[in-house]
C-alpha cells in the first residue's frame, strides 16, 4: 500500500486539477477485495458441501 500511494501520488501530480489519495480510498479498497475473495471461497465451499459425493467418486 505505500508503493502505491507513493505512485499515486507521483502520477497525480501532473495534473492541474487533482486529488490527494487518502487512506479511505486504500481501507475501501482492501475491504472489497476482501469481500470478493470471502464471497467467492464461501459459494464454493457451500457447492463443495451442498455436492453428492457418491456422484464425484463414480466420475473419479
Amino acid at each position: 500500500m505505500p508503493i502505491a500511494y507513493r505512485t499515486g501520488n507521483r502520477w497525480l501530480e501532473n495534473y492541474p486539477y487533482r486529488i490527494s489519495p487518502t487512506w479511505c480510498m486504500f481501507a475501501t479498497a482492501a475491504l472489497l477485495v476482501a469481500f470478493i475473495a470471502l464471497t467467492t471461497v464461501s459459494f464454493h465451499a457451500v457447492k463443495a458441501a451442498v455436492a453428492d459425493p457418491v456422484k464425484s467418486l463414480r466420475a473419479a
